[in-house]
C-alpha cells in the first residue's frame, strides 16, 4: 500500500503534488492501494477548508485513491502506543518548560554546535506519569535515541546512515497530548501496513525518526523508501498548484512536466498519466537535484493544448462548440497556456474599440455585416462585404482584422472566419 499525506496547512506546491503523483504511479505499477492521509495533527497551524482543496486538486490530477483519513482520526491510537513505549521503558517523561529547550538551543546555536537534548529528565520513574497527570503539571513523552546507527537503501539515493545523535532523544506526545508529526506518520503508515514510501529529499530526518519508532514499536515489516531529489525555483518561490490553474497551466502538462523532471528514461517528451504507467520506475529518477523551468512547462503546456478535444477546449471559455475549440488553437502560435488563449477569445467576442484611425472603415463595415446574410465561404464574405460596403479591398483588411478579433495581427482571417460566422452579428460590434 502506497499513501500521499499532505498537510492541510497552506496551499499546495509542485513539490508536493510531485510526490502525490509518484506515489500514484507507483501503487499502478506495483497493483497496490493508493490512499490519502490528511496530516492535521498540528492543529495550530492547520487551515479550514485546505483538506477540501487538496482534494480537490487529486481529482483533477486524477490521482484516484482507494481511501482517506484525517490523521486526527486516530488520536486515540496514537496515544495508546505513546504510552507503550513508555511502559516498556523505550520513552520517557520531560517536563522541562518550552523555554528551557529554547535557551538551550540557543545556546547551541550561539557555540555552532547541532542541539542535543540534555537528557535532564531522562531518569525520571515512568511511575510519576499519573501524578503528573493529577496535578496538571505539564510534561511530554520523548522516545530515547537508538543505540546505534539507522541504516537503510533509499531506491533513489543509495544507502542513508543516520547516527544516534542525529536521531536524539525527540518528542512523541506534546503537552496537550497530541501525537508530533513523525509520531503519527509512523504510527498511521504501520497500522495501514504501508510498503513503499515516496516523499522528499527534505524527509531524511524524518524518515530516521519514523523508522525508529517503528522499530521500538515492534514492526517488523520492511518498509522501502525513495527520496526525491529537491526542486529548486528561480528567485527561491515555490510554485503552487493554485497559481499553475490561475496562469492557464492544465493538469495533463503539469503531470508530463513533473514526471520528466530528474527521469533518466522517459520513452517521449511529450505524454499522459495512463501513458506513464505503462513505463514509470521510480528507480529512473536522477538524485539530483532539478531547477524548475516555467518556459519549459509552458511549452508541454502549448502541446498538450493542441492534443486537446476542441469541444472539451471550448468549455474552457465558456462555449460547447468544437468551431470555438479549433479557433482558440489558431493562436497556439503566440499564446501557450488557458489564460493566454482566453485573453484572445474574450477580444474577439467583445465590443470593439473604434477609437483608432480606422474608426470610419470599421463602422461602415459594421453597419454592413448587420444587414449581410449568412456567408460560408471567406471569399465569398469579403467580396459582399466589399460591394456593400462601399470600401475598396486593399483599405478592408486591417479594419476588418481589428472589427473581428480585436487585432491588426494574428491568424488569418480567412482561417478565422469560418470558425466565428454564428456569431459573426455579435463579433463586429
Amino acid at each position: 500500500m502506497l499513501r500521499f499525506a499532505p498537510s492541510p496547512t497552506g496551499d499546495m506546491h509542485i513539490d508536493d503534488l510531485r510526490v502525490a503523483i509518484l506515489n500514484y504511479l507507483a501503487a499502478q505499477y506495483r497493483d497496490e492501494p493508493f490512499n490519502i492521509r490528511i496530516a492535521d495533527v498540528d492543529k495550530a497551524d492547520n487551515i479550514e477548508g485546505k483538506d477540501t482543496e487538496i482534494m480537490q486538486i487529486l481529482e483533477k490530477f486524477a490521482l484516484k485513491h482507494q481511501s482517506v483519513f484525517h490523521q486526527s482520526e486516530h488520536l486515540h491510537m496514537h496515544q495508546t502506543l505513546a504510552i507503550k513505549l513508555l511502559e516498556e521503558e523505550k520513552a520517557f517523561i520531560c517536563t522541562c518548560s518550552a523555554e528551557q529547550i529554547e535557551a538551550e538551543q540557543e545556546k547551541t546555536k550561539k557555540n555552532k554546535i547541532t542541539y542535543q537534548y540534555s537528557g535532564k529528565c531522562k531518569n525520571i520513574d515512568k511511575s510519576t506519569y499519573a501524578k503528573l497527570k493529577e496535578s496538571n503539571t505539564p510534561f511530554v513523552i520523548r522516545l530515547k535515541k537508538p543505540a546505534k546507527d539507522i541504516i537503510y537503501h533509499d531506491l533513489i539515493q543509495g544507502d542513508i546512515i543516520t547516527t544516534p545523535d542525529e536521531v536524539d532523544d525527540f518528542v512523541i506526545l506534546r503537552s496537550d497530548g497530541t501525537p508530533t508529526y513523525d509520531f503519527a506518520s509512523a504510527c498511521d503508515d504501520m497500522i495501514s501496513g504501508i510498503s513503499l514510501i515516496i516523499c522528499k529529499e527534505d524527509n531524511f530526518s524524518n524518515t530516521a525518526k519514523q523508522k525508529h519508532i517503528k522499530t521500538q514499536l515492534g514492526y517488523t515489516e520492511d518498509t522501502i523508501y525513495a527520496h526525491l531529489p529537491n526542486i529548486f525555483y528561480e528567485k527561491d518561490e515555490a510554485y503552487t498548484v493554485k497559481w499553475l490553474f490561475k496562469e492557464g497551466f492544465i493538469p495533463d502538462a503539469i503531470i508530463n512536466y513533473l514526471l520528466l523532471l530528474g527521469n533518466i528514461n522517459t520513452p517521449k517528451e511529450i505524454f499522459t498519466l495512463p501513458k506513464a504507467i505503462e513505463w514509470f520506475s521510480i528507480e529512473d529518477i536522477s538524485k539530483s537535484s532539478e531547477k524548475f523551468n516555467i518556459e519549459k512547462l509552458r511549452s508541454i503546456n502549448k502541446e498538450h493544448l493542441k492534443l486537446m478535444d476542441n469541444k472539451k477546449l471550448s468549455t474552457l471559455f465558456g462555449f460547447a462548440d468544437e468551431d470555438i475549440g479549433k479557433l482558440a488553437k489558431l493562436y497556439l502560435e503566440e499564446a501557450s497556456t488557458v489564460k493566454e488563449l482566453d485573453d484572445k477569445i474574450k477580444i474577439i467576442f467583445s465590443p470593439k474599440n473604434f477609437n483608432n484611425k480606422w474608426e470610419k472603415e470599421m463602422r461602415i463595415m459594421a453597419s454592413s455585416i448587420q444587414k449581410l446574410p449568412m456567408i460560408d465561404n471567406y471569399d465569398n464574405f469579403e467580396s459582399t462585404l466589399i460591394k456593400e460596403s462601399g470600401l475598396k479591398k486593399e483599405n478592408i483588411s486591417k479594419p476588418l482584422s481589428i472589427l473581428l478579433t480585436g487585432s491588426e495581427n494574428g491568424p488569418q482571417l480567412s482561417d478565422i472566419y469560418p470558425l466565428i460566422k454564428p456569431y459573426l452579428l455579435e463579433v463586429a460590434s
